[in-house]
């Protein structure tokens, strides 16, 4: 029998600091990942579902450039798998609280995107987290969706490692400039879904979920270089000067109002997570 709390992709860059923070909490949860639990499995889920109370799916296929080749397991992970997930939820009354990006807008607004904006994805990865997001939401289950952006983490692949890997093999750099967003440390994620899950009613519906204040990722590494006292020939540039198979928003600036009343909390600015983040890498 499985503990009250099911987290799906326990060992990805959220999950991680999620599992940690579950456990400093003293809430009761097991972490599923491959190879042990695949979630397009409805007998693998059938599995680990038996005496759940809630379930948190971080799982997800994250790799931009790739599902624009790679199509179809990123719509069977990102969106097939999370509708069968609904529906065996519905089945045992299991709440699901499910991670989405903001990947599912297309960048365009001159302001930043609230909760009941139109989706309009660009790229594969994108159609794929917004196809999850439709089928949970016809799946009948009780479910509560948080859109995540510009995430990094002591886990995983993220910009802030790159970069800094980059820097320190001498490279000259650049960066965009025109890509703006709040750069989100998992771990301030972890702590704010933990308040979520802790609520005496289940938040439902959809939420944004990012770092107080926005940076272009041209400013933002220059954050990272000037916190590190690292010396790096660093210029700005346009997403347009390097074409990539898969289509990025420029705008991924969140309103965050929905969360922050819901939870009576402000969320911190980008820097000060980021800051932490650095003196410990």
């Amino acid at each position: 029998m499985s503990p009250p709390v099911v987290v799906l992709g326990a060992r990805g860059m959220l999950g991680t600091d999620l599992m940690d923070y579950l456990a400093g909490r003293h809430i009761a949860a097991k972490g599923y990942d491959l190879p042990e639990v695949d979630i397009t499995s409805a007998e693998h889920l059938k599995n680990i579902l038996e005496g759940a109370k809630l379930i948190i799916n971080c799982a997800a296929y994250t790799n931009v450039e790739k599902a624009e080749s790679e199509t179809e397991p990123a719509f069977r992970v990102n969106g097939q798998a999370v509708g069968i997930l609904g529906r065996l939820a519905k089945e045992r009354s299991i709440p699901v609280l499910h991670i989405s990006t903001d990947f599912v807008f297309d960048g365009t607004l001159d302001r930043p995107y609230v909760e009941t904006d139109p989706a309009n994805p660009l790229s594969a990865y994108g159609k794929s987290k917004y196809e999850g997001e439709k089928m949970l939401s016809v799946s009948g289950c009780q479910f509560c969706i948080v859109r995540l952006q510009w995430t990094y983490g002591r886990a995983g692949v993220n910009f802030v490692r790159k970069i800094v890997a980059a820097a320190r093999a001498g490279k000259p750099l650049r960066v965009v400039d025109d890509q703006v967003g709040s750069p989100t440390a998992t771990a301030e994620t972890a702590k704010i879904l933990c308040r979520m899950i802790e609520l005496p009613i289940f938040p439902e519906g959809v939420y944004h979920l990012a770092a107080k204040g926005y940076v272009s990722r041209y400013e933002m590494a220059r954050f990272i270089f000037n916190t590190l006292k690292m010396n790096v020939s660093l210029s700005p540039c346009k997403t347009s000067d390097f074409p990539t198979a898969a289509k990025r928003p420029l705008n991924s600036r969140f309103d965050c109002r929905k969360l922050e009343q819901l939870l009576a909390v402000e969320m911190r600015p980008w820097q000060e997570p980021l800051r932490e983040y650095l003196e410990r890498l």
